[in-house]
């Protein structure tokens, strides 16, 4: 393993940053991988430009920081099930991403990370926005946050996964995960809350009757989409991003196509998630 040199540029002040000066087609020394995690924990989001890696250079470089998640519904590539393709063309009825949400929060124990490698990107468009949801949860007024903390809320992988990639499985015997978080969880590493809801797998809040938690997740949703939670990411081929779960959400623009936009994603185990009053 070699050490290399490493310049970390932020796209704002809130959420992501770009790392320079790597080579992810080498194994990180020690020096290097401790800039890289150290820059995720503070960034929540970083990208890498000009990465040609193989399959199997970009699984190595996400067993760097844990065991690989197998995805709960979605094929994968014969001896590969640790790669999650991400692919949309002319013939695409939806594609992976399209909404606010934070990746398969429905397990029991979410992943903490996804690393995406696009090797194919359209001509104009397919950007990925990230919200920081430290960010989030720190606009919210201290009152709010009181309530917050001691509610858990479910989520729900049937509506998403039910019939999704029916074309390549059949999944009318399988059942989907569903959890219940805590509404607002606290970082293993950073110590900081975050907000733990997203309008892609959140269905309700355990405590509160129907129309309360629709009231309240509505809101929470809104707030989430504030622009200045957020970056935006402009894709070019074989860029990478590196996003952490556990405190950011992201969204995939389709505003391309019929234009090709294709890579692989290979997704960090995480632990279960928790609150920890600060």
């Amino acid at each position: 393993m070699t050490d290399q040199t490493i310049e970390i540029q932020p796209l704002n002040p809130v959420v992501g940053a770009e790392v320079h000066g790597i080579d992810l087609r080498k194994p990180l020394g020690n020096r290097a991988f401790q800039e890289v995690h150290d820059a995720l924990m503070k960034h929540q989001v970083i990208f890498f430009r000009n990465q040609d890696i193989t399959t199997e250079q970009h699984k190595a470089f996400g067993r760097m920081f844990g065991e690989l998640h197998i995805h709960p519904a979605a094929p994968s590539p014969e001896n590969h099930p640790e790669i999650l393709v991400i692919h949309a063309d002319e013939n695409s009825k939806r594609v992976a991403g399209n909404g606010w949400h934070s990746d398969v929060s429905c397990d029991e124990e979410p992943p903490m990370g996804s690393i995406l490698h696009l090797r194919t990107v359209p001509p104009s468009g397919g950007d990925t926005m990230f919200a920081s949801m430290y960010a989030a949860y720190d606009a919210l007024s201290e009152s709010l946050k009181g309530y917050l903390s001691g509610l858990t809320a479910i989520h729900s992988g049937e509506h998403v996964y039910r019939g999704r990639y029916r074309v390549a499985v059949d999944d009318r015997d399988r059942s989907f995960p569903e959890s219940e978080h805590p509404v607002v969880r606290t970082h293993p590493i950073t110590g900081r809350s975050a907000l733990y809801v997203n309008s892609g797998f959140t269905t309700r809040i355990k405590q509160l009757a129907d129309k309360e938690s629709r009231a309240l997740l509505d809101f929470l949703f809104e707030h989430i989409r504030t622009p200045e939670f957020q970056c935006r990411f402009i894709w070019q081929p074989n860029s990478i991003a590196f996003w952490d779960n556990r405190c950011v959400q992201h969204y995939a623009v389709w505003d391309y196509f019929p234009a090709v936009r294709h890579g692989e994603r290979v997704t960090i185990k995480g632990n279960r998630p928790f609150y920890r009053n600060p």
